[in-house]
């Protein structure tokens, strides 16, 4: 087999990041969320062009996932990043996060994933895959019952490795 100079791997992620770049930019525009709809958005803490608080850096040494449901403000989206302010134990926070940073985006209300290959370190790099992320790190701005119940079904996972070439 051929050698990938194209990178369709990195050109579907690139695209699929655009789907949570349009849908935040649509939730921007209207200041709320359509419907039930609500995000888990799990992200790397450490990546270039993050910006949160040393408080949740400190708690948060790699990556956190995010809840955008009922409460958040400022809701800003650019071509390369979204800012959003979120509440953690009633103490308000700005993050600042680029989409080459996101490594999983779910909205349970529809039970839609989308997960994305960015190592967690250089070493992991090379032997990067796309993989589940684990949902222990959650950092829970206000919740409700219902989200926590939507919390439990099972979702469909877009897994780019299905369009791979074998090597």
């Amino acid at each position: 087999m051929g050698h990938d100079h194209i990178r369709y791997d990195i050109l579907a992620q690139d695209a699929l990041r655009g789907v949570i770049r349009k849908v935040l930019a649509e939730v921007s525009a209207t200041g709320r969320l359509p419907g039930d709809h609500h995000f888990f958005i799990t992200f790397l803490t450490g990546a270039p062009g993050v910006r949160i608080s040393q408080h949740l850096k400190a708690k948060y040494a790699e990556q956190m996932t995010i809840v955008v449901q009922h409460q958040f403000w400022d809701l800003k989206v650019t071509d390369s990043l979204f800012e959003i302010g979120l509440s953690f134990s009633d103490t308000p926070e700005k993050l600042v996060i680029p989409f080459n940073a996101i490594r999983g985006f779910y909205d349970p209300s529809v039970n839609f994933e989308l997960e994305f290959d960015v190592p967690l370190s250089d070493e992991e790099e090379n032997d990067a895959e796309i993989t589940a992320y684990p949902l222990e790190a959650i950092a829970k701005p206000e919740e409700s019952e219902a989200a926590k119940a939507d919390e439990k079904k099972e979702g469909s996972v877009v897994s780019l490795d299905a369009f791979r070439k074998k090597q």
